[in-house]
């Protein structure tokens, strides 16, 4: 059996805790720019890491947890795809079992440019060999999952959710600006939405993240908005309750990621059915702290960070500890060993 969550029932349910599934990248994120490049100019950077990235943001999240965590995803038959395999099984112990790795198919690559409370992503890469319904086809119910709805609606989130499977959602930037509204068609499927602000007032057709929370919360029991630098905001139909948050005030070095690293902490606190403004605090914490890192995947904080953070930090603030105090019963006794962060090469070399 399961150790169950800090502050919670005894766990018997057999099934996996998350099933995720999507595109996985090998992330190269670059800190440290002084600007944007422009054409014919070359610029240093004063910081570089690598790790999985995608998918692999959510998967190692909720791994650090202590989650039991599948992930469904393909793997190229290249460096990138066997490092990035290695990273999720061998060193964070998600289960693999549902991925693939295709033959003659390459990782997709994003190069990440951090540069203030924001980043721009360059990648390149095709579409997967097979398709989420088919990756997804012998897949266990579970008691969650982390879904990415687009345009195209998945055969397997109407079986999961039919079998009892708490589905959580977000959604993504259109490219074509369109924002079509069908997309939220298929909120009726899910126990929670999470979009950011931008996403939720593009669909929604609003001009505040309020205005879009009213909107989201007669199609789906849960929403919740992220505002980065300007914390969250949510609703939980299924008990009543409204909470809005501030961000963990934290120096950015790196934001990539840090949604995904909030959605896994989310679903977290609520498979330990904890109230909402709890969940919205302990998931603007671990994105916080998440920020303060290289990438997105290996800058999850899991237990041992926010364990630290409390230790140094948290309760010997009076503001952090009235705030976060609700931490102090909830912390697992063993927090496990520390996470194993980015591979990060610094660079103070200024040209």
């Amino acid at each position: 059996m399961r150790e169950p969550p800090p502050h919670s029932e005894p766990v018997t349910d057999a099934r996996p805790d998350v099933l995720l599934t999507g595109l996985l990248f090998y992330d190269l994120v670059l800190t440290g720019l002084g600007k944007p490049p422009t054409p014919g100019e070359e610029l240093w950077t004063r910081g570089m890491g690598c790790g999985p990235g995608g998918i692999a943001n959510l998967a190692v999240a909720a791994a650090r947890f202590g989650l039991s965590t599948s992930l469904a995803t393909v793997f190229g038959d290249d460096f990138y795809g066997d490092y990035c395999r290695e990273i999720l099984a061998g060193q964070e112990g998600v289960d693999l079992t549902l991925s693939r790795t295709a033959p003659g198919w390459n990782t997709p690559v994003t190069v990440s440019l951090a540069q203030g409370h924001d980043r721009a992503l360059i990648t390149h890469g095709q579409e997967p060999p097979c398709s989420q319904d088919a990756l997804m086809a012998g897949a266990p119910d579970a008691r969650a999952a982390v879904v990415h709805i687009g345009a195209e609606p998945q055969e397997w989130i109407a079986k999961a959710a039919a079998a009892g499977t708490r589905i959580f959602a977000d959604v993504g930037w259109d490219a074509t600006r369109r924002w079509s509204i069908d997309v939220l068609g298929q909120l009726s499927l899910c126990h929670a939405f999470m979009p950011n602000e931008g996403e939720a007032m593009s669909y929604t057709r609003t001009d505040t993240p309020a205005a879009a929370l009213d909107r989201l919360a007669a199609l789906v029991p849960v929403v919740v908005i992220t505002r980065g630098r300007d914390g969250a905001l949510a609703v939980d139909g299924t008990t009543g309750e409204h909470a809005q948050v501030d961000a963990l005030d934290v120096e950015v070095l790196d934001a990539t990621g840090a949604g995904d690293v909030f959605g896994a902490s989310f679903v977290t606190a609520t498979l330990a059915d904890w109230p909402l403004a709890d969940r919205l605090r302990f998931a603007a914490l671990a994105a916080g702290l998440s920020v303060g890192r290289h990438g997105g995947a290996p800058a999850a904080p899991g237990w041992y960070g926010i364990d630290q953070w409390w230790r140094t930090v948290g309760a010997k603030d009076s503001e952090l500890r009235r705030t976060y105090g609700f931490l102090a019963d909830r912390i697992p006794a063993d927090p496990g060993p520390p996470v194993i962060h980015a591979a990060v090469t610094p660079h103070n070399l200024v040209k």
